[in-house]
């Protein structure tokens, strides 16, 4: 007898082996229709796989991540297939899932076209529709690459040639078309029915630039319909939201080739960098830190101490003078050691907090660089707190309390927490691992919110807390982290004189709140479409006169709100005042003030908030009084006036 645990813990029992797909229709003809995989004993399988012996088994439909996620990577095969019975000619490599669908790369003679898009993605569904059996089958390495040599596939053959001889290769067939694949796949073609082709783009084969280029189909597939439209809409959305093209609209910054990966700020942009930055300040200030300023340019032998210099000279910037080599910094670490290092420390110090937004400098590829979000020059809020190993956990918890707040100011009222631990390849005990772990996992819970801890994913020198943002459309932003380091101390020769007299090494917490700034602004920019909040807009209200004759009071208006620390801009243009509130309602400005004769001779200022609401005649006392009320609260948009 074989005996079957299902997840709610109750057990059947079978005579004779079955397949994953026979156990599915054992429970119910529903559950076999949905069925797309199993998992035994924690392992994804197809549903032919055969259950002989006793085991735990779950059904994976397409409600489970793993569902989705099989929906992608058969698709991603359906694309192939539908490929090569268009175009003979072109050779499939590989195709794996992305976040939010797949892509497969192809050797053709010719760029494939929008109309080519089109005509794959028919086929795709002409070929979903066949509901055709996907089926696995198991080769020697040798036959499989003999196989697809004498179909052409030279890119595939190279694949499975470099998986050692001894090991059997496992294809899936569907149709005519055969591809190589470790699987699970779904069982049949007509579990497809909710998928779209995106784009067509650049990509070398294995990734080399030394090696030929090949075309990249990028391609989205879900489990219903609905789900693919809130997703395109999403699409819709970010693409109105992209921090490039408000960036040029809104006239906040430029980049250009003469620095590529580096922002040209405008005043307007700049505007909003100040804001954030005098934020921050504040920030450091009201929570014990030491606001420090270190040099740009390092020695070797310092990078080579920290540990930088063998781990990570490929993404730094280097330069020489009189015989001594030198690193423009990557990041700002070594430089607070340096700083914590001048003086002998006691435990009384501790904990010592050190705040500096520091420009940093890094190598990235060019390919990898996208508007401000991911840039070679930038500034970093960055901070690093010098502690005992029994002040870790307080100094997290405080420190993620902090953060809330921050966020919360900044308009974002979702964040996920994740703590990432020891990876196979690290440095220091054990013991001190657990430490820092259990010390990171308490600050959380002493916070009261949850969090994911993904396993392996901490620093070589230690574990870390990940925050990341939710924005307005679900994007999922990593900025805010806490990383525990035993090493970098050490390495770098920082001690405190400890209660006994001797010599310890403090422990280095690295933590940034907004990570950089040029990234942050980005997302603020995407998150708020360019409609900034008020205490961060760049331009806080603007004053428009009627006709020339209002132009002085307009002007004697905008000054007194200026001498009162708001960013104000006057238009007193002999242009049509509609004109006038369209181009500045287009600027995403909070407040558009109308003066016209009655208000000139009254002595007030007619009120427009952004969106296109009236809310009427204002003294300009109260309409200050309501502008700083709105900047003190952080709200984001103006409030309708209450009668």
């Amino acid at each position: 007898m074989i005996q079957v645990c299902l997840p709610d813990g109750s057990k059947r029992q079978f005579s004779q082996p079955i397949t994953v797909a026979e156990f599915a229709q054992s429970i119910g003809p529903g559950l076999a229709k949905a069925a797309l995989a199993g998992k035994v004993d924690g392992e994804l399988v197809d549903t032919s796989f055969l259950l002989d012996h006793d085991a735990s088994v779950a059904i994976v439909t397409a409600k489970d991540p793993e569902g989705l996620e099989l929906i992608r990577h058969s698709t991603a095969h359906l694309l192939a297939y539908a490929v090569k019975a268009l175009y003979p000619e072109a050779q499939v490599t590989i195709g794996p899932v992305i976040e939010h669908g797949f892509y497969y790369d192809f050797s053709y003679d010719r760029p494939f076209t929008p109309e080519d898009l089109n005509a794959i993605e028919a086929r795709m569904h002409e070929l979903a529709a066949r509901d055709e059996l996907v089926t696995r089958e198991d080769w020697k390495r040798d036959d499989a690459v003999a196989f697809f040599r004498a179909q052409g596939e030279h890119y595939k053959a190279e694949i499975i040639e470099s998986i050692p001889a001894d090991q059997t290769i496992s294809l899936y067939r569907e149709g005519d078309f055969v591809d190589l694949c470790r699987g699970p796949h779904v069982p049949s073609t007509g579990k497809l029915k909710v998928f779209k082709l995106m784009k067509v783009a650049g990509a070398y084969w294995r990734g080399d630039h030394r090696n030929a280029m090949l075309q990249r189909i990028y391609g989205t597939a879900w489990a219903t319909q609905a789900d693919q439209d809130a997703y395109l809409h999403m699409l819709a959305e970010a693409e109105k939201r992209d921090h490039r093209r408000l960036g040029r609209e809104l006239d906040l910054f430029h980049l250009q080739d003469d620095a590529p990966g580096m922002v040209f700020w405008h005043p307007k942009g700049f505007a909003i960098w100040q804001q954030v930055e005098q934020y921050m300040r504040r920030i450091y200030q009201d929570h014990g830190y030491q606001e420090i300023r270190c040099p740009q340019v390092l020695d070797r032998s310092l990078w080579e101490r920290s540990g930088h210099w063998e781990n990570y000279k490929d993404a730094m910037f280097t330069t020489a003078s009189e015989n001594r080599d030198y690193a423009v910094k990557p990041m700002n670490c070594p430089g607070h050691v340096q700083v914590y290092n001048a003086g002998l420390r006691s435990y009384r110090d501790l904990p010592l907090r050190y705040g500096e937004f520091g420009a940093c400098h890094r190598n990235e590829p060019s390919g990898a660089l996208h508007g401000i979000m991911r840039v070679r020059g930038f500034v970093q809020d960055d901070g690093h707190i010098f502690c005992t190993e029994d002040q870790i956990q307080l100094e997290c918890a405080t420190y993620t309390q902090l953060l809330q707040l921050v966020y919360a100011d900044f308009g974002f009222d979702q964040i996920i927490y994740k703590l990432a631990t020891r990876p196979e390849k690290r440095v220091g005990s054990d013991a001190l691992w657990d430490k820092a772990e259990v010390a990171l996992a308490n600050s959380l819970s002493a916070s009261g919110v949850s969090f994911i801890v993904s396993e392996g994913d901490g620093a070589f020198y230690g574990p870390k807390i990940e925050y990341s943002l939710k924005d307005a459309l679900g994007r999922i932003w990593q900025c805010g982290t806490m990383q525990v380091d035993f090493n970098m101390p050490m390495r770098l020769g920082a001690e405190y004189v400890d209660i006994d007299n001797t010599r310890k090494h403090p422990v280095m917490l690295h933590r940034a709140i907004v990570g950089s700034m040029e990234r942050f602004i980005g997302i603020l920019i995407e998150h708020h479409a360019g409609a900034m909040p008020i205490w961060l807009a760049p331009v806080q209200c603007v004053v428009m006169s009627i006709t020339e004759v209002q132009a002085e009071y307009g002007n004697d208006v905008a000054q007194t709100l200026k001498k009162q620390g708001f960013r104000v801009e006057s238009d007193l243009r002999n242009e049509k005042i509609n004109y006038k509130i369209r181009e500045n309602s287009l600027q995403k400005v909070p407040y558009l003030l109308v003066v016209g004769e009655k208000e000139r001779q009254a002595g007030l200022v007619s009120v427009r908030a952004r969106g296109g609401v009236d809310l009427g005649v204002m003294t300009l006392e109260g309409f200050a009084q309501r502008l700083a009320d709105d900047v003190q609260s952080k709200r984001s948009s103006p409030l309708p006036v209450v009668a």
